[in-house]
């Protein structure tokens, strides 16, 4: 074969190739791809939640998941409103079932309780629900459009307890905040609240016949730029390793 025919085959060789190594290029940077993912969450898993985001992020490299923490009742509207993000987490079942033309089939992922969070060392000696109605105290609760702020209404309601709050805040934080700062002397919280303030309020337990049981159900939302990274995320919150996350701040199985 001559010099010239050698380079011709060579050249048509090499012109073969190319597109072979193109799609396995493209390929691989699927694989590699980055994904930065929006989690739409309720206040209470503002801690829980920055310690699953890391786990989930170390498990899977190329995904990126930013939480936005609001009360669910704000979640809801910037849903509806078409705010851009993948997936939800609400802390009750009522407001996640009222987004099922946005949502995917919700998974709840954990339960939680309420306790009485007061000042550390409790120096209003309130030991129970019935001592909130003492017009001597300051007693503050999440708005009853809030989930916490509802479950709150109900244990009250149920045990005949006629409590004024000082004020209504718009998610389970706020409220927590209130009694931290010494703005209130009491305030109904999710349990996993007051222990990740442990050092700044006690918390005064409920008994489960006069408590409300949280159940905090996930979701993909349809809008979702990302919907397969979306669906693995919720699928994950439900597995062993975020049980275990959950459970180790405090929140109970699904």
């Amino acid at each position: 074969m001559t010099f010239r025919r050698r380079a011709a085959a060579a050249v048509s060789t090499a012109a073969l190739l190319l597109p072979l190594a193109a799609c396995g290029g493209d390929d691989e940077g699927d694989r590699l791809k980055k994904v930065d993912l929006t989690v739409l969450a309720a206040s209470s898993l503002t801690d829980v939640f920055a310690t699953a985001g890391a786990a989930y992020e170390k498990e899977n490299p190329g995904t990126k998941v930013a939480f936005s923490f609001a009360g669910s009742q704000e979640l809801a509207a910037q849903v509806r409103q078409g705010a851009p993000a993948d997936a939800l987490v609400t802390a009750d079942t009522k407001t996640m079932d009222g987004l099922a033309a946005e949502t995917g089939k919700p998974t709840v992922i954990a339960r939680n309780r309420l306790v009485i969070a007061v000042a550390e060392g409790n120096p209003e000696k309130i030991d129970a629900l019935g001592d909130l109605a003492d017009s001597k105290l300051k007693v503050v609760l999440a708005a009853p459009e809030v989930p916490v702020g509802r479950y709150s209404g109900q244990i009250l309601d149920r045990q005949k307890v006629e409590v004024k709050p000082v004020s209504q805040e718009p998610n389970v934080r706020a409220v927590l905040s209130k009694v931290e700062l010494g703005e209130a002397d009491a305030g109904l919280v999710y349990k996993t609240d007051a222990a990740a303030a442990e050092d700044k309020v006690d918390a005064i337990e409920i008994p489960d016949a006069q408590n409300a049981v949280a159940r905090y159900p996930a979701a993909t939302l349809k809008d979702s730029d990302h919907p397969e990274a979306a669906a693995a995320f919720v699928t994950w919150l439900s597995g062993p390793e975020a049980r275990k996350i959950l459970q180790d701040a405090g929140f109970q199985q699904p």
